[in-house]
């Protein structure tokens, strides 16, 4: 149970010599462990399986090695560097980006709690934050499948993590300029999809279409094998938003039901935009929208109650539906699984429509200091806008230094092959 402060006074003694005992509540720290482990979940297997259904089979080995890679390697530098960049240092003197005081987490022991949620260990914390950090590069891979050199890729994603995920992790968790101003992003809408979003369409136009786009069709080679990534998805994004509460309270319930609702308004709307225009509902629609509500409803979900949910997820099925159409058919962009018209243009939707949904006029509960909502509403926009600009520009620059460095595309032959045996050696399939 959590320590009230007259206890903490006259326990000052205990408080010095175990600290994880007299701070860290025990329920909070159950339940963001298993927050933790559900969104590493949503990586590893949830979006691997989710991706790779969605390629050709003669690239399936290859999405579901570079998720894994980037699980692997995002771990290493977050333990090194990155969690300091991120959560070290905040407030005055670190607006843009964090210092080095904690690499190699240094200073960190069972005892340690982090000065803004004592309720939980701060290896608690720094994991579920770590969980986050893994995912957003992931997202990315969507973008530039079957085309990317592994050498590539992983220095990408590593320079990626470095320059522009943390940065943003700063200015939004990390006590950076854009929490200064107020800006509301409960669970990753601009740190993770937004982020991810823009770097995705960037990656796309720079890396060039795939070989036969937009003539060749490229369905995805295992339906079932995506809609049981897509469940995976769905169950572990309750940890991914209601973990953002770090606490089992009811903003933690709210945030969960929040989640749910968007999921499922996502999934609806968006099997009804395709019924209207071709005729039939697909299985490959209802999990998309599913992935554009919980998406959209990631930076509204501690902020918004059920109605405001419902709304959002609603025009998350339809706004990106219609933006997945655009971006492919009429611009002709090879975001190779769509990762920007879901979570670039649903996590800029959604980041927005949190300055909305979340007052309480319209049902929010959204603490948001007696501000105007007018006045919310343009820190929302203006954190989203600052998010995408910074994204683009510094993914941008990435892509040219990697690829002064090494090819990013591989050759043709190797396209036409497919990259499990260019690249690695191996069949997803032996039949």
């Amino acid at each position: 149970m959590r320590i009230g402060f007259g206890h903490a006074v006259t326990g000052a003694g205990v408080l010095l010599a175990w600290p994880v005992a007299a701070a860290a509540d025990s329920g909070d720290t159950a339940w963001m462990l298993t927050a933790t482990a559900l969104v590493l979940f949503m990586t590893l297997p949830g979006l691997a399986l989710f991706y790779a259904g969605l390629v050709r089979a003669r690239n399936v080995l290859s999405v579901l090695m570079q998720c894994f890679t980037i699980a692997s390697v995002v771990s290493i530098f977050w333990v090194l560097v990155g969690y300091s960049l991120a959560f070290g240092d905040g407030g005055a003197g670190h607006a843009v980006i964090g210092g080095f005081g904690r690499v190699l987490l240094a200073g960190l022991d069972a005892g340690a709690v982090h000065a803004a949620y004592p309720n939980i260990p701060e290896s608690v914390f720094l994991m579920f934050q770590m969980t986050f950090a893994i995912i957003t590069p992931a997202l990315v891979v969507g973008a530039f499948a079957e085309r990317m050199r592994f050498g590539a890729m992983l220095l990408f994603s590593v320079l990626w993590l470095l320059l522009v995920y943390i940065p943003v992790a700063h200015w939004v968790w990390g006590g950076g300029w854009l929490a200064s101003l107020g800006f509301r992003d409960f669970a990753g809408g601009a740190v993770v999809h937004i982020n991810a979003g823009i770097a995705a369409l960037v990656a796309a136009l720079v890396l060039g279409s795939r070989r036969g786009f937009p003539m060749q069709p490229m369905p995805p080679h295992n339906l079932p094998t995506t809609v049981a990534g897509a469940g995976m998805l769905w169950v572990g994004w309750f940890g991914f938003n209601a973990g953002s509460a770090v606490a089992a309270d009811g903003a933690a319930g709210m945030a969960m039901l929040a989640t749910h609702t968007a999921a499922a308004a996502g999934c609806f709307a968006w099997i009804c935009q395709e019924w209207l225009k071709f005729g039939k509902p697909s299985v490959l629609g209802i999990v998309t929208g599913m992935v554009a509500g919980l998406g959209t409803i990631t930076p509204a979900s501690g902020y918004v109650g059920p109605g405001g949910a419902l709304a959002i997820g609603l025009l998350a099925g339809t706004v990106c539906f219609w933006a997945t159409q655009y971006v492919k058919r009429r611009l002709q962009i090879d975001d190779s699984l769509d990762v920007f018209p879901v979570h670039g243009v649903g996590g800029f939707m959604g980041t927005v429509l949190t300055g909305v949904f979340g007052a309480a006029a319209l049902g929010g509960i959204d603490p948001a200091d007696g501000r105007l909502l007018i006045v919310q509403l343009g820190i929302q926009f203006l954190g989203a806008t600052a998010t995408l600009a910074w994204s683009a520009g510094v993914t941008f620059i990435i892509l040219k230094l990697v690829a002064a460095l090494t090819p990013l595309r591989v050759t043709a032959e190797e396209e036409t092959e497919g990259l499990d045996i260019a690249l690695h050696e191996e069949r997803g399939y032996n039949l």
